[in-house]
């Protein structure tokens, strides 16, 4: 017998060999019907596999990550098998499960796949589907494994298996089709109700552009038909929210051939919206004791070798500026904290000066692979809203908990409620990723657990999120669509102050270590643009928006009050402009509903001669007619 964990603590005993499916059946039958993979041992296992030593269990439904995942990954499967029933000959890559459906990377040789070829690929999915195949997992010796894509002339399974020793080494097959695969998956095809091929892009074979481009084929899978509907119906709204279109119209930034893809340009709105999202912080942050600094874009290659960026981020960095003196090289920067490391330890500090908090919005580098750029959310050239604290460890959990309120507190203004604190810790089975001693990431992570158990704080914890250099508690929110974003960021780090040798004076009079605290409550400055502009879809809070309000005269004649109300209203920090092309007023208004301004102003001979303006808000039509005065007070009430 063997004795089975269940998440609230309760056990239960089963024979040797029973499977996850039996054990959810035990407990009911609603149950049974639902699972799609089963955590054993804190590892994700089908069903049907069956478990010979005692073990913890937690089961996975449809609402689950995990369950989701399995879905979706079965769901590649099932995608591959149908490519290569319509298409023979097909060779096959990778096929993951990603946060919304799958993809499979694929080789078509000569053949160009479209748009065209979705519809059929679909029916053929759910055709094998309605077979009810069985996903069944078969351990397989690396010789027969080789033997077998030989046989198939697939070179991309062949170099997975280059990797993989006898012992781990799994096929799964469902009707026709076997795949290298370690699982799991779901128990049988049939809980594929509703099918949609997404998109087909180029993908280079492990991500390297010396390889050859394979094709990658997007899905997206449920079990039922009207999640199907709402997913497509929530795509065509992300769709009409798209950053990259709303920041085109509303004039916000900008891309160039000419300066190189992944380096946004701002324009003189967004320019504006920009620099107000800083003010905010600033004016925070000095009310927090921040003093804000100034580092350069660039530093010698040594700064980032000293602080470990150099054989973390070399391959997605920049290639080394080489001077016109011998050997000298210098980088554009990956991070600001090897910086902020120089400034702190430009000179001696006393104890009684900590914490000193430094912050920048300081722009940095890296070199995205161009098939993951996307707008502004993946670039190459981007500015975080950056500070980095330096404390005693006494200090460590007082600080960290003013960064999470500030944090907390940005994240709200700009009206994201929904927000998930993420604890993102070490690998412990790939600890070679990271910088430090042992000691060192023990009480990094014990500072951020305990920190966040003491405000009673709801986190979820990933392993192997961190920084290379220390544990994080990163922010994730979802936006008006519910997709999750990850945004803000505090990290806590004993390994940066140890790698430039920094130190303050104790008040025993001896030298000591400080704590390093990196934040970034917006994470940075272009993937939070992009993100709010979908999140609000272009209606940026008032206070936040560039243009609040578009005075429309109804004829020229009625442009000299037009600018004696815009003179007005500018000494009342309302911003806008006028309209005066000579259109219609109907066609004025619906061209700034369009560019999603706040307010319309009307001005005609009846306001003219009343002194009054006739208001329009944007998206609720007419508001009556105000004086200056009554419009200003009406106004500031919104903000």
């Amino acid at each position: 017998m063997i004795k089975i964990s269940f998440p609230d603590g309760a056990q239960r005993e089963y024979a040797s060999g029973t499977t996850s499916s039996e054990i959810a059946k035990s407990i009911s039958e609603g149950l049974a019907r639902n699972v799609l993979s089963a955590s054993v041992n804190g590892q994700v296992w089908d069903i049907s596999r069956p478990i010979a030593e005692d073990a913890t269990i937690r089961f996975h439904t449809w609402n689950d990550p995990e369950g989701k995942a399995t879905f979706w990954h079965s769901s590649a499967h099932l995608l591959a098998e149908a490519v290569e029933a319509l298409f023979p000959g097909t060779k096959f890559g990778i096929g993951p499960a990603i946060e919304n459906g799958f993809y499979y990377d694929i080789d078509l040789g000569d053949r160009v796949l479209s748009s065209d070829d979705f519809g059929k690929i679909e029916d053929k999915m759910k055709e094998l589907a309605r077979q009810k195949n069985a996903y069944i997992r078969s351990e397989i010796s690396k010789a027969d494994a080789i033997a077998y894509f030989k046989d198939k002339d697939d070179e991309y399974k062949l170099e997975l298996l280059e990797g993989l020793n006898d012992g781990e080494i799994t096929f799964y097959q469902q009707g026709g089709f076997t795949d290298l695969c370690r699982g799991p998956h779901i128990p049988n095809t049939s809980s594929i109700k509703a099918v949609k091929v997404l998109s087909v892009a180029g993908a280079y074979w492990r991500g390297d552009e010396t390889r050859k481009q394979m094709t990658r084929l997007y899905g997206i899978t449920f079990p039922k038909q009207k999640e199907l509907t709402a997913y497509l119906e929530m795509l065509e709204e992300a769709k009409k929210r798209d950053h990259r279109k709303i920041g085109a119209e509303l004039e916000i930034f900008m891309f160039s051939e000419k300066v190189g893809a992944g380096l946004p340009i701002w324009l003189p709105k967004g320019t504006a919206l920009r620099s107000r999202l800083e003010d905010f912080l600033k004016q925070e942050q000095i009310k927090r004791g921040y003093q804000p600094v100034i580092t350069p874009h660039i530093g010698k290659k040594e700064l980032y070798v000293t602080s470990g960026h150099y054989e973390k981020y070399g391959e997605d960095s920049f290639q080394p500026i080489h001077t016109p003196r011998e050997g000298e090289e210098f980088l554009l920067k990956p991070m600001n904290c090897p910086h902020h490391c120089e400034i702190y330890g430009h000179r001696p500090h006393s104890y009684k000066e900590l914490p000193i908090r430094i912050a920048e919005f300081g722009t940095v580098y890296r070199y995205e692979q161009s098939g993951e750029l996307h707008g502004l959310t993946r670039v190459r050239g981007f500015t975080q809203d950056d500070a980095h604290i330096f404390c005693m460890p006494d200090q460590l959990k007082e600080e960290f908990l003013d960064v999470l309120d500030l944090t907390t507190y940005v994240l709200k203004k700009f009206g994201f409620e929904d927000v998930t604190a993420q604890i993102s810790l070490r690998d412990p089975d790939n600890k070679e990723k990271y910088i430090g001693s042992e000691e060192n990431w023990n009480k990094a992570e014990r500072a951020i657990i305990e920190a966040t158990q003491e405000v009673g704080l709801d986190t979820v914890t990933e392993l192997g999120e961190a920084a290379f250099y220390g544990p994080k508690l990163d922010f994730i929110v979802r936006d008006a669509l519910g997709r999750k974003w990850q945004l803000g960021t505090i990290q806590v780090d004993y390994n940066l102050p140890e790698r430039f040798e920094l130190e303050y004076i104790g008040a025993d009079n001896q030298p000591h270590r400080p704590v390093m605290i990196h934040r970034a409550p917006f994470g940075s400055m272009e993937r939070f643009m992009g993100v709010l502009i979908e999140h609000c879809a272009g209606k940026f809070p008032l206070w936040l928006t560039p243009d609040q309000m578009a005075i429309l005269p109804i004829s020229d004649k009625h442009i000299p009050f037009a600018k004696s109300v815009k003179s007005q209203l500018a000494q009342h920090d309302i911003r806008g402009y006028i309209d005066d092309r000579t259109e219609s007023i109907g066609r004025k208004i619906r061209d700034t509903e369009l560019k999603k301004i706040p307010f319309m102003l009307i001005v005609g001979d009846k306001e003219a001669e009343s002194q009054k303006i006739s208001i329009r808000k944007q998206g609720e039509g007419d508001q009556g007619s105000m004086t200056i005065v009554e419009f200003v007070e009406y106004f500031n009430n919104l903000l």
